[in-house]
This record gives C-alpha cells, sequence and structure tokens, in this order.
C-alpha cells in the first residue's frame, strides 16, 4: 500500500504531496452544480466582477477536498478505515480559477482507538497553498488507521 499504517505514523511527520493541481473552470462549475451550490460567486462571471474580488470564486468546500485528495497517495492510500470528522476548517485567501494548489499535511495526533484495538486514531493538519506560496485553506481531520499486524495489507 502506498498509505501508512497507524505504526508508520508519527506526531511531528509533514508530507509535501506532489503533484499540484490547477484548478480549471470546469473543476468549479462541476463540483458546485454536483453539489446543488447556485452561488453567484461561484458561476456567475458577470455578477463576481462587480463583487468584492473582481473574478469568480472557487467552491471552498471543493478547495478543502482536492487538499485532503492530494494527501491520500503519501497517507492513507488504502490503510484507512475511514473519516472521524473535520474540524478548523479555514479558508484564509481566496482561491480563483487557474490557480494551482500544492498541499502538505502534519500529523498533529496520534493515540491508540479504545474500542477498536486493531485500528488506531490520527489527527492529520492539512494545509493547502496556491502557486505563490499563501495558505488558502486548513483543517484538521481525524482517521481511524488500520495497524500493520491487523491484517489487510
Amino acid at each position: 500500500m502506498a498509505g501508512k499504517h497507524f505504526e508508520e505514523l508519527n506526531v511531528g511527520d509533514v508530507f509535501q504531496h506532489q503533484p499540484g493541481r490547477t484548478i480549471t473552470e470546469t473543476d468549479n462549475l462541476l463540483f458546485s452544480t454536483m453539489t446543488h451550490n447556485p452561488q453567484p460567486l461561484h458561476l456567475d462571471e458577470e455578477f463576481s466582477k462587480k463583487a468584492e474580488f473582481g473574478q469568480r470564486l472557487v467552491n471552498s468546500i471543493y478547495t478543502l477536498g482536492l487538499a485532503v485528495g492530494l494527501s491520500v497517495g503519501d497517507t492513507t492510500l488504502g490503510t484507512t478505515v475511514g473519516n472521524l470528522g473535520f474540524e478548523k476548517v479555514v479558508f484564509p485567501k481566496p482561491v480563483f480559477i487557474g490557480d494551482t494548489l500544492y498541499a502538505e499535511s502534519e500529523v498533529v495526533e496520534k493515540r491508540e482507538s479504545r474500542s477498536r484495538p486493531q485500528w488506531g486514531i490520527v489527527t492529520f493538519e492539512h494545509r493547502a497553498k496556491n502557486q505563490r506560496g499563501e495558505i488558502v485553506m486548513s483543517c484538521r481531520r481525524g482517521a481511524m488507521m488500520r495497524k500493520k499486524e491487523a491484517g489487510i495489507s
């Protein structure tokens, strides 16, 4: 598996995920419409020209999903049981069509599962940066992770 098992993840580990992803108009349009989000700031170029940023904003939930998706290959691919939750999700800078996002993840907490001894709980802090190195999203995600000795590797 490309992902790491519970035992292979240590507090303080930082992963720089590659490659990055340039966000296209189609990405933003499809995500917004598939999630039934009709916000004109995401979809209407003329409306957005008159708004605060003068252009369309990328749907922030897409930004969150993309950053987590970029992390999977290095952290949880085939080794996670499931997400336990997201917290402290922030979007300190806007994301625009044409921006390229890069992601990094840090292991900030780790503990044995009290109810399922074959698994452990890892808390990741995911950060997305644009092509200028500005943080555009950060969040904490709890993941239930498989242990090596529990099988399925």
